[in-house]
């Protein structure tokens, strides 16, 4: 049985336990289905309906644009020749850059103010930051204070330029990154946009940078989520036994658990308590469940 949940979603009675069901949030825009951090993939997850927020990746181009997109090169994701696929997106101009299509499909690499556009603004955006145009950053580390200021230095143009282009849009913002470099430029250039400090390998690291920034919310790898079975399949570590989601709760802060791509495992989140599941794919949180006699299928973290 369901009834209303002032959080958004619906609240579900099971047993005696009443947990409410996680937001979707579009990863990459539905990057399962669709050719990620596309246009044509936020405008799919935003017509799909299912998602509440829609997740991109951002980094800089060498001409100063803001491109959505998530590796550092061209390599995995276009078809750009081998003589340009293997240099830094921020060492190539824009004009360079969308001459070639994403996976296959007719989209083109697009800049941060076209997919802004393309989501309308009763749906939120989360926003990864993922580069700030340069090589050696210290990934999901806490530095100190030396470290700190020059990381700061490196992330403060690109996440001003960012800011700027997403605060003039009308959507309910959350920045990302698993780099204090990021977090503490963000903080420092508008205090008030919420973010998120991503955990990668370590939840001691996690949760100090989150208790650093009193960031509004935590996005740990679903693994890390005890409550749950998950922490037996491993993502990108095995973890302490640390409830993520009773600790990030009674500090005030949200939990969104990436990347989800199984109905189990967003059933054993909801299970947990999460308020939020970064999926590939739009049916996790509403597929249908196999019956109870039906033989089981091996899962794999790479799923």
């Amino acid at each position: 049985m369901t009834s209303g949940n002032p959080n958004g979603g619906l609240t579900t009675v099971s047993g005696h336990r009443t947990v409410a069901e996680p937001n979707v949030i579009a990863h990459r825009g539905f990057a399962g289905i669709y050719p990620e951090n596309t246009v044509a993939a936020v405008e799919g997850s935003v017509a799909d309906g299912r998602a509440s927020t829609v997740e991109v990746d951002v980094m800089p181009t060498a001409d100063g644009e803001i491109v959505v997109f998530h590796d550092d090169d061209l390599s995995r994701l276009t078809n750009a020749p081998d003589s340009v696929s293997g240099t830094n997106i921020w060492e190539l101009p824009y004009d360079r850059i969308t001459g070639y299509s994403v996976l296959g499909t007719t989209q083109s690499v697009p800049l941060l103010t076209d997919v802004l556009a393309a989501i309308p603004p009763e749906f939120s955006i989360n926003i990864e930051l993922k580069n700030p145009g340069c090589e050696k950053l210290r990934f999901a580390e806490t530095l100190d204070e030396a470290a700190l200021d020059a990381a700061t230095d490196r992330w403060r143009s690109f996440v001003g330029s960012v800011v700027d282009l997403a605060t003039d849009s009308d959507h309910e913002l959350l920045v990302s990154s698993f780099y204090e470099g990021a977090l503490a430029a963000i903080r420092e250039i508008d205090p008030s946009i919420p973010i998120a400090s991503v955990f990668y390998d370590s939840v001691d690291t996690g949760l100090e940078l989150s208790r650093r920034y009193d960031v509004e919310a935590i996005h740990p790898p679903w693994n890390m989520v005890t409550g749950s079975t998950l922490p037996d399949a491993p993502v990108s570590g095995s973890f302490d036994d640390v409830d993520l989601v009773d600790i990030a709760h009674e500090e005030g802060r949200q939990v969104n658990a990436w990347t989800v791509t199984t109905w189990h495992q967003a059933a054993e989140l909801q299970q947990a308590g999460v308020d939020g599941v970064i999926t590939d794919y739009p049916g996790v949180c509403t597929a249908q469940r196999p019956p109870a006699d039906a033989p089981s299928t091996p899962q794999s973290a790479s799923e």
